[in-house]
Formats: structure tokens, C-alpha cells, sequence
């Protein structure tokens, strides 16, 4: 299945830097997000150790055995790399003062065929866009989802919290990770959606909704639902990456370039 790529981070309104992390590797049918934290530019330290070293780790098993390999055993080789960049992170946060408590969300996917094997740690989102409908296919691990589960909270109450940015699992926190994946099959029209927290805690999923609706070029997709962060207070920094599945077979994939601004 042929698949294209738009990527898209911005510093925000309210931020002076910017902790997400962004890379995209379409020749792979890669892609990997994180959304750092942590004191002074640890954030940003952390993110980018997850990007960098998941996504050169993984492209070299995918080079090595992706035409053999099963979309289970993506699942482990993605398990498997992240282990290793919670454990370089880890080591980092606590031999380098500077460094000392940072941490970072990730979400990531990669496409093998008509599968999206897509990846998360902490609060940063996978969504589907299918048919005229939005669906979120990962699940937050965050204090206000836990309560949200046991009917402490509604929904509604979460989004108005103070406390949408409590996370109960991050890369670099502890020295061992999970990375709850799952394998999403593909139709050729949907767009995928992976986001930093700065997006849907400013956008509702009705307002994601009515961006991805549209037929547009992704580049302009991406470019909306950041305006629509920052224009409803870009309290974060905000990072998108949408993927869609080609209506027709092309001959390559198509990266859009990707901004920092």
C-alpha cells in the first residue's frame, strides 16, 4: 500500500522552545513522535534521544528482515528499540545533573503493507480517520484517563482539568518501559493521525475531525489543525504527522518537508 507523509511542529504561543520531536521516514514507512519534559532543555534532550535512536535502531532491523518478518515481530523489533532509548535516556537523566528528571511521551508507527503497527508510551495520540469518521486508537496513560475508567471523572470534566498533563508512563522515567501496540489495518482513503498532547488538549476531536474531512494536500491539513492549536491559545508545543493511504497505487511515497518554526 501506497502511503504519504506530512510533518509539522511548532514551538506554540506560550513556550520560548520547542520539546517535541519529529522523524519520518517514508522509505521505511516510519514514523516517530515524542513530546519531551523536564527541566531548562532536558525536554528537548529526551525527545530527541527517543526519536533518534528509535528511529536509526529500527530502520536498520526493518533494512535487515522487514520482507521476512511478520507484522508481530515489528511489534517486538518497536518494543525492543524502545527499551533500549528508555535505558539510554534513563542513564542520561541520572548521571547528567542537567538532565536529572526528564522524561518523554512517545507515539510512533510503521506501516508493514496493509498494517499500521502503531506504538505508544504516556499521552501522545494515535487517531484514524475512516469513512467520515474520527476514532482515537490509542488510550492515554495519564492519571485523568485512570480516572475517567473508574468513574471519578467524566470526559468532560477531564478536558477542563488542571491536570491533563499528569502522565503515568513516559520513556526515561523509570529503567523499564511498556509499549502497549497494536496492528491497525489499512484502507486505502484513510489518514492517520499521530500528535503531541499540545493539539488535542487546544482541539477538540470534533475540531480534528472537521480538518481531516477535508480532501486537501496534507501539508495543508497539517498546517490547519496547528493553526487551530495555536489560534485556541497554543498553551504547548504542537506536533502532527498524518499518513494516508493512497486511493490508487503511485510509484513512490511523498514526504512533505518538515518545519520547525
Amino acid at each position: 500500500m501506497e502511503l504519504e507523509f506530512s510533518a509539522l511542529t511548532d514551538v506554540g504561543r506560550l513556550r520560548a522552545n520547542n520539546e517535541d520531536a519529529v522523524v519520518v521516514m517514508p522509505d521505511h514507512g516510519l514514523v516517530v513522535l515524542a513530546d519531551g519534559m523536564g527541566g531548562y532543555n532536558a525536554g528537548e534532550v529526551a525527545s530527541a534521544l527517543a526519536v533518534n535512536l528509535i528511529s536509526s535502531e529500527l530502520a536498520r532491523w526493518l533494512d535487515q528482515a522487514a520482507h521476512l518478518a511478520s507484522a508481530r515481530d515489528v511489534r517486538r523489533a518497536m518494543e525492543i528499540c524502545v527499551d533500549n532509548a528508555n535505558r539510554e535516556i534513563f542513564d542520561t537523566a541520572n548521571t547528567n545533573e542537567a538532565c536529572s528528571g526528564m522524561g518523554t511521551t512517545l507515539v510512533m508507527a510503521v506501516a508493514h503493507g496493509a498494517t499500521l503497527v502503531v506504538g505508544h508510551v504516556g499521552d501522545s495520540r494515535a487517531y484514524r480517520w475512516r469513512a467520515g469518521a474520527l476514532v482515537q486508537l490509542t488510550r492515554d496513560h495519564s492519571l485523568l484517563q485512570e480516572q475517567i475508567d473508574i468513574g471519578l471523572i467524566t470526559p468532560e470534566e477531564a478536558a477542563a482539568s488542571a491536570n491533563r498533563n499528569l502522565v503515568t508512563r513516559a520513556l526515561g522515567v523509570e529503567d523499564t518501559v511498556l509499549l502497549d501496540a497494536q496492528e491497525v489495518p489499512m484502507e486505502p482513503g484513510d489518514v492517520y493521525l499521530l500528535c503531541s498532547d499540545g493539539l488535542n488538549d487546544m482541539v477538540t476531536d470534533d475540531g480534528i475531525a472537521a480538518v481531516l474531512e477535508s480532501h486537501a494536500p496534507l501539508d495543508n491539513l497539517a498546517r490547519r489543525l496547528v493553526d487551530a492549536a495555536n489560534e485556541a491559545g497554543g498553551r504547548d508545543n504542537v506536533s502532527v504527522v498524518l499518513i494516508r493511504a493512497a486511493e490508487t497505487p503511485k510509484k513512490s511515497g511523498v514526504l512533505s518537508k518538515l518545519l520547525r518554526k
